[in-house]
């Protein structure tokens, strides 16, 4: 082997043991994929969060109109209906999910 062959071996092993340290794979081509993977959840993470500040806004306009007419800040008829459809959809963690989200939208009034 040249030193010149060597010397690009090395360089490659560097730059391929970065590539995939981040991402924990142990190939350039499956570092990559991760990479770009993790690029697409880091867009649904932001769309997620806005959705959820969205809704948050939404029942913030809800709790508001029940108080001032009267009624409670919480509806729990609803919150059970709320619950029930993502525990439908995703199964058990969907129930810790969306008592998350209910958390968060309530009493922001």
């Amino acid at each position: 082997m040249t030193t010149q062959t060597a010397i690009a071996e090395k360089t490659a092993a560097k730059t391929a043991g970065k590539t995939t340290e981040k991402t924990g794979a142990r190939t350039d081509e499956a570092a990559a994929l991760i990479g770009d993977a993790r690029e697409r959840i880091d867009a649904l993470d932001d769309r997620i969060i806005g959705l959820i500040q969205e809704r948050m806004a939404v029942s913030a306009v809800i709790q508001e109109a029940r108080i001032s007419s009267g009624g409670r800040r919480v509806n729990l008829n609803r919150e059970m209906e709320v619950l029930g459809h993502y525990r439908d959809a995703l199964g058990k963690p969907g129930t810790a999910i969306a008592m998350t989200m209910l958390e968060l939208c309530r009493g922001r009034i």
